[in-house]
């Protein structure tokens, strides 16, 4: 079973388990994949889906920061219920040392020799470790690989 359809099974789960946060999370997932569905007349795969949940998983921690600075708890404690339930999506997340892994083995293969090489390496990271790692991480590792 793809992940379209993984979600609109839990979807209907959350309706007959009357869980109506999970339930707003999910239908706000499913009308943001709908609407990248017929913006870009495509049919989504797992790679579009997971692109998708994590931009909203950007989302939910810029406003749980957001509603934490400005005082608003009530908020941010209904966009950490939000964040879990997109989390929930997401495969596993690497560790350090694998992500470490990762760019030393794109700079090998793609030959890089400084900064201004550091386009050719994301382009090689970015397929393999999206959704699974930070890419600004990512790509804070990959300037410091190059640099030295």
């Amino acid at each position: 079973m793809g992940l379209k359809e993984q979600i609109t099974e839990d979807m209907k789960a959350a309706m007959r388990a009357k869980e109506m946060g999970k339930l707003g999370t999910i239908r706000l997932l499913t009308a943001a994949m709908k609407q990248k569905e017929v913006d870009e007349r495509v049919e989504l795969t797992d790679a579009h889906v997971l692109a998708i949940i994590d931009k909203m998983v950007k989302q939910r921690k810029d406003s749980i920061s957001q509603f934490e600075a400005g005082g608003r708890q009530d908020l941010a404690d209904i966009e950490k219920a939000e964040l879990a339930v997109l989390a929930a999506y997401m495969p596993a997340s690497l560790s350090d040392d694998e992500i470490k892994a990762e760019v030393q083995a794109a700079v090998a293969a793609t030959g890089a020799a400084g900064p201004q090489d550091m386009g050719k390496v994301m382009g090689v990271l970015k397929p393999k470790l999206a959704g699974r790692a930070d890419m600004t991480a990512v790509s804070a590792l990959v300037k410091a690989a190059l640099a030295a």
